[in-house]
């Protein structure tokens, strides 16, 4: 490993598989690993964006392979695993990007069940396909490095919404430290990453009209959220040898939310939100 600060945090060589990569962090972590030297393989339900995804790894000179296919099949999972080893060599970096969450924001009495069983089986059940389509190949050359997006929501409860989420995320922190203590021994590391909200394109709209976004800052020991920038560190860190003695380690990337308590300034505006201008929804109102 080197120890040239100008190196450390460098992908020459490797091969990442980011999963959700249509759109929004699945995109800019595509990008970041194809501009800090990796050869890129993107997968997503979404063709034609996976295609812009690809032709973005492209342009920084990285071959890129894009692979069709639902997290929640894990021949699809099985198919992304098998593409990115026979066109690009290996896999070095998985990124467990591809998630989804309810943005209703209902009370948990109010959420019909297939909607929490949708979050569990994409955000959890998904993310274990992947990784254990991807794993052998990790295993078997000695080396790798894992990421599973998980969030501040994962790490205790809060007032916010909804549970299928909570509990998934949750699920994604304890896996994360179980497989890096089977896997340690082998080197292949496994590791999260929770951000507190960032601004983009899925989430603008949601945060900003529903009033969830003061509400976030008002909460957050930094009082804003997060830019999409200032997640590419963390990224380049868990994937790189900057952390090669790194594992099982679930990073927060939240402005200080998760030290500060939990406590919020202000009361939740959504109650008073149905994603539009019209009757507002109450905590015992099913809408």
């Amino acid at each position: 490993m080197t120890t040239d600060p100008d190196r450390l945090l460098r992908l020459d060589g490797r091969v990442a598989l980011v999963t959700g990569a249509s759109y929004g962090l699945g995109v800019l972590f595509a990008d970041v690993l194809a501009r800090a030297g990796a050869d890129v393989a993107v997968m997503a339900r979404s063709a034609d964006k996976l295609a812009d995804t690809r032709k973005l790894v492209e342009a920084h000179g990285r071959r890129c392979v894009a692979v069709e296919g639902d997290v929640t099949s894990y021949a699809d999972c099985e198919a992304a695993a098998a593409a990115c080893v026979n066109e690009l060599g290996t896999i070095d970096v998985l990124v467990n990007n591809a998630g989804w969450a309810d943005d209703r924001l209902m009370r948990t009495e109010h959420v019909d069940p297939e909607s929490f069983a949708r979050m569990v089986q994409v955000d959890l059940v998904g993310l274990f396909y992947m990784t254990r389509a991807a794993a052998p190949t990790m295993l078997a050359a000695g080396r790798g490095s894992i990421i599973n997006l998980s969030s501040i929501f994962g790490m205790a409860g809060s007032e916010n919404r909804t549970a299928g989420y909570f509990a998934a995320k949750g699920g994604v922190n304890q896996l994360t430290r179980q497989l890096a203590c089977e896997w340690g021994d082998r080197n292949v590391r496994v590791n999260a990453l929770a951000p507190n909200f960032f601004i983009s394109e899925m989430t603008r709209t949601l945060l900003e009209d529903s009033g969830m976004a003061t509400w976030m800052r008002s909460r957050t020991p930094m009082r804003r959220l997060g830019e999409l920038d200032e997640l590419v560190g963390p990224l380049l860190f868990l994937a790189s040898d900057a952390s090669s003695f790194v594992t099982g380690h679930v990073l927060t990337v939240d402005g200080g939310w998760s030290a500060s308590g939990g406590y919020a300034q202000l009361p939740q505006p959504w109650d008073e939100w149905n994603g539009e201008a019209g009757t507002p929804i109450g905590p015992v109102t099913v809408p």
